[in-house]
């Protein structure tokens, strides 16, 4: 890795050609026609951020809330590593629409199912997860549906506005999302928002299932063995991927600590948790619409500039009970991490080979989806043992200090050559 910074890195396009490179995304027929679906489905998950982990605290025993809480949000996303691997076969031969419409059927049928019991109070902790596991198996095949679907229908020169623009759904999700979801959690409780949850994918469902197969130009990525031997043959992007693991390794914690840090800490709301998630994401869409400032950079000392700011930006949290300064720091927290995705993304297409781009891409978000959600599990047991306020102290901690020796290493090896 210790040359990353030396590639040359291409000039930003101009702004005005930037916007204009939006139009083909926006007019192209079938993507207008799933992309309110795609919006509507990305808000629910944006909801869910606050109803999946705050219902686990309402239907656990308290003195087990953590480490249901810890089981209940990593269930809504780890399983999807392992349903990559076992439902590859059955759903390869799926155009990126369909893929997208089995995830999305899937997870309409066991989130409804979760909300029908949670409302009527039938819902236990075990059951619960399980259900969550189930409507995250064929997930990580949605997500690469929506990118094969933008394949299929735009040529290659439009197809990373097409990108941008589903990730823009997802980050600007985090803004509203979490708010409603708070709201709603207030007024009629969390079970219901896991409803809306379900409904949002019901609705995405609908729109790929009624949608025609238009044309395909790109097959869905079904190799992601090949993905890794390409990694493991090239230290420097094993290097990142390593890094990327540790740093999402590390951020797990978080979401399980701070329901709880809001819940007992403060004595606070869905609603103030809501809060807390949305002033994160304000902050992560626009460092995210600004990443494309920071192309002309040196790419790896961005990626350890990011890695170091978030773990400061946890510290308000962490060391005061001060909920205006978690805010601003979680705000802050958000725009330093924005563009983390995005600079990664860069370095992984400037580095890989071009014929092995989407395998590695794909053996990526393998590796990337287990890690959070580890992370996540091992945070259930951390502040049960130690409480949400030193777990998320020792998350900031290790992940300043993750910082810190990929700078001292960099500069090493840099003096060296």
């Amino acid at each position: 890795m210790s040359t990353i910074d030396s590639e040359v890195t291409a000039r930003p396009p101009a702004p005005a050609s930037r916007f204009r490179s939006y139009a083909p995304v926006l007019s192209q027929p079938v993507l207008r026609r799933i992309r309110p679906g795609l919006a509507v489905s990305a808000l629910g998950d944006g909801m869910s951020v606050v109803a999946v982990a705050w219902l686990a605290v309402q239907i656990a025993p308290a003195d087990q809330a953590a480490a249901w809480t810890g089981l209940a949000v990593a269930a809504y996303t780890l399983p999807a590593t392992i349903g990559a691997a076992v439902f590859g076969r059955l759903v390869r031969r799926f155009s990126g629409a369909g893929l997208v419409a089995v995830d999305a059927s899937l997870r309409a049928v066991a989130l409804g199912t979760t909300a029908a019991l949670a409302v009527t109070g039938r819902l236990s902790p075990a059951g619960y997860v399980l259900l969550l596991a189930g409507s995250s198996l064929l997930h990580a095949w949605g997500s690469a549906g929506t990118y094969t679907l933008v394949a299929e229908q735009l040529p290659e020169r439009h197809r990373v506005a097409g990108n941008a623009l589903v990730s823009t759904f997802n980050q600007a999700s985090f803004v509203v999302g979490p708010a409603l979801a708070g709201v709603i959690s207030a007024f009629a409780g969390p079970g219901w928002v896991i409803g809306v949850d379900a409904a949002s994918f019901a609705v995405l469902a609908v729109s790929c299932m009624t949608m025609s197969a238009g044309r395909r130009t790109a097959p869905v990525p079904t190799e992601p063995t090949g993905g890794w031997r390409t990694i493991v043959g090239m230290p420097r992007l094993l290097g990142l991927t390593a890094v990327t693991c540790v740093f999402y390794f590390l951020y797990g914690p978080v979401e399980v600590a701070l329901p709880l840090y809001v819940a007992r800490d403060l004595d606070g709301s869905p609603a103030l948790l809501g809060a807390y998630w949305t002033a994160f994401g304000i902050g992560a869409v626009a460092g995210g619409l600004g990443a494309g400032l920071l192309r002309n950079g040196r790419l790896f000392t961005v990626v350890v500039a990011i890695i170091i700011g978030w773990g400061t930006a946890l510290l308000p949290i962490a060391l005061t009970e001060t909920v205006w300064l978690g805010l601003a720091g979680l705000a802050i927290g958000g725009l330093i991490y924005g563009p983390f995705t995005a600079i990664c993304i860069a370095l992984f297409q400037m580095m890989s080979p071009p014929h092995t781009l989407s395998r590695v891409l794909a053996t990526r978000t393998a590796l990337t989806i287990p890690s959070t959600a580890l992370g996540t599990l091992a945070g259930g047991p951390a502040v049960t043992a130690f409480g949400a306020r030193p777990t998320l102290l020792a998350s900031a901690l290790l992940t300043i200090a993750l910082g810190a020796v990929l700078a001292a290493a960099h500069r090493v090896t840099n003096s060296l050559r």
